[in-house]
């Protein structure tokens, strides 16, 4: 394309993406912003942080204590102040997530970087988990930032790997799947860095609202209901999809137990050949999948994996990835099941409403882990950085 052409046609994408999130899209009107802002502003005037129920509504803060810790400059801002930080931590979170895991590609590919980082920033937020997030005030974006920083920081060879992770994981249970990751490819001194920070800002919590660290730990987090039904259909995760065949227990256990060993073994096929972002992705798969609750948002855990589909589709290795990384994506913008909204019954609800669990299996299994640069296009092995092939043999 001539640098003639660009700024018309990223000027299109950008009103186009503007007028389709102004108009197709539902708006969730910062309804988890509220949450946190009721929760945390009835908190720091004498009540007790789980018992706050948002009126009207049977929803209160699930989070552990440490992410109130963390939210608690909220109580100092009014309600429209409150929302603006929202937006303005959600597009920081983004900026992050396309720098991570779009720029490289732009990059290898030498395209021009104001045009392809604005259709970079289109397609991401076209995505329905990032829709959900902005107009939910969710925090999933931020900490699949932190999470991918921690990525980036371990290719570096950065002392500081592991921090991301493990204040992602005191915020929210979910990103400590990748403290996994880090025990499953050897890297104990990032595992332990997380593991660290993650267990020190809990028992800062702890030290600050013992109370809160009580009832959480000890009843809140085992109460899956707090966060809602798990037959509901935004419930994009193995436990929603069986909960809504009405499965018993066991048959999640095992359902888990069958993810977490294709993911360990993936995931160490991915490190073992150099591909730590195909690494990462897997991890993300598998954590959304194996979580009680996945709610659509938390699918911008999904993300990752697009884009190795999306690098895939650019290499074309195969040559079936183009026509994959398109219907997963397009997949993912759809808002297919909610088409089952009142009734997720028969053939068509089984595979339509549970179309996300589906994409992430589908994921999980067939995600393509290449070799590094200089390893599986030319036939040699790949040796981790600092080691000769002597060390090797």
């Amino acid at each position: 394309m001539t640098p003639g052409t660009r700024l018309p046609v990223a000027a299109t994408a950008v009103a186009g993406t503007a007028l389709f999130l102004a108009t197709v899209p539902l708006h969730r009107h910062w309804f988890d912003v509220g949450v946190y802002y009721g929760a945390i502003g009835d908190w720091v005037h004498g009540g007790r942080l789980y018992d706050y129920v948002r009126p009207g509504t049977p929803y209160g803060f699930t989070y552990p204590p440490f992410a109130a810790l963390c939210m608690l400059p909220m109580a100092a801002l009014d309600w429209p102040g409150a929302i603006a930080v929202s937006i303005a931590l959600t597009a920081a979170a983004g900026t992050v997530v396309l720098a991570l895991t779009a720029w490289p590609v732009i990059r290898r590919e030498g395209w021009s970087p104001a045009y392809a980082g604005t259709l970079a920033a289109c397609l991401l937020a076209l995505l329905e988990p990032v829709r959900d997030t902005v107009s939910l005030g969710q925090v999933n974006l931020v900490l699949l930032a932190l999470v991918l920083a921690d990525g980036y920081a371990l290719r570096t060879g950065r002392r500081a790997a592991g921090l991301g992770i493990g204040l992602a994981a005191a915020v929210k249970l979910t990103p400590a799947l990748f403290i996994g990751y880090l025990l499953l490819t050897g890297r104990r001194r990032a595992a332990a860095t997380a593991t660290g920070t993650a267990l020190g800002a809990t028992l800062l919590a702890a030290a600050v609202a013992p109370q809160a660290s009580r009832t959480f730990w000890t009843a809140a987090v085992w109460d899956t209901h707090r966060v809602g039904s798990l037959t509901y259909v935004g419930n994009q995760s193995l436990r929603g999809l069986l909960a809504r065949l009405d499965a018993p227990g066991a048959a999640w256990a095992c359902a888990v137990a069958a993810v977490l060993a294709v993911w360990a073994l993936r995931a160490r096929r991915a490190h073992a050949a150099g591909d730590d972002r195909a690494g990462f992705a897997l991890t993300g798969i598998a954590a959304c999948l194996v979580s009680p609750v996945t709610w659509v948002h938390h699918l911008v855990w999904l993300i990752p994996a697009l884009t190795v589909t999306a690098d895939a589709a650019l290499r074309r290795r195969p040559r079936r990835w183009p026509a994959a990384a398109t219907a997963s994506y397009v997949l993912l913008c759809s808002s297919l099941v909610w088409l089952w909204l009142d009734d997720t019954g028969g053939i068509g609800g089984f595979l339509g409403g549970n179309a996300y669990v589906w994409l992430s299996l589908a994921l999980l299994v067939r995600l393509p882990v290449r070799h590094e640069e200089g390893s599986a296009a030319t036939g040699a092995p790949h040796h981790p950085a600092g080691a000769s092939p002597r060390a090797r043999s």
